[in-house]
């Protein structure tokens, strides 16, 4: 998430005020990052893995059509079985702009997603804590749960910023196959952000 003033590559979606509204429902959310994560599924499959209902499922898939963010898959399931995958690899958007958007719809939808993409972050970090033992000793010490301290001005942190999402790009051109021996999907998670004094 950042103030994209480079265009995005065609496999990132740059979110504007109306498919920032579409996007913004914690479900929605949900069934994007699994087909982005694990790839093309039913709205039963999804319901399955989410634990909701396949109907509700269905109807925000639906709206995520709408909106750009998923399709149907034609190459999977027969008959009336309709797949679904996502068009992007990621999502941008400029949510200092949005934060300060004169509609109130527009304000409430950017607090919505950066709300959810915490609590998911949250969640995933807990999930790899609490399943830590079971990791190799190799994946345990390529982890890493950090905190840095600095005082730095809005240009400097943006400079940081920037240098690091190029860093963490780089390594997209040297991903692996899933049938890599020893691969593992890999997260990473980047919050910096200012802190009051007192």
């Amino acid at each position: 998430m950042e103030k994209d003033e480079q265009p995005a590559p065609d496999d990132l979606r740059v979110l504007d005020p109306r498919s920032l509204r579409g996007l913004a429902h914690p479900l929605r959310m949900r069934l994007l990052g699994a087909l982005r994560e694990y790839g093309p599924a039913t709205a039963s499959q999804l319901a399955d893995r989410l634990g909701e209902s396949s109907g509700a499922t269905s109807y925000h898939l639906r709206q995520l059509a709408t909106h750009g963010f998923v399709k149907d898959d034609p190459e999977r399931g027969k008959g009336r079985e309709r797949w679904w995958k996502a068009v992007h690899r990621g999502t941008r958007v400029r949510a200092d702009e949005y934060l300060a958007h004169p509609d109130p719809a527009v304000r409430g939808a950017v607090n919505t997603l950066l709300h959810e993409w915490a609590t998911t972050h949250t969640q995933e970090v807990s999930t790899f804590l609490g399943t830590l033992h079971g990791w190799s000793e190799e994946w345990r010490a390529a982890s890493d749960i950090s905190d840095f301290h600095m005082r730095l001005t809005p240009e400097l942190a943006r400079e940081m910023r920037d240098k690091l999402h190029e860093v963490i790009e780089s390594y997209r051109e040297k991903e692996v196959g899933r049938d890599t021996e020893g691969s593992a999907p890999y997260r990473v998670h980047l919050h910096a952000f200012p802190r009051d004094e007192d």
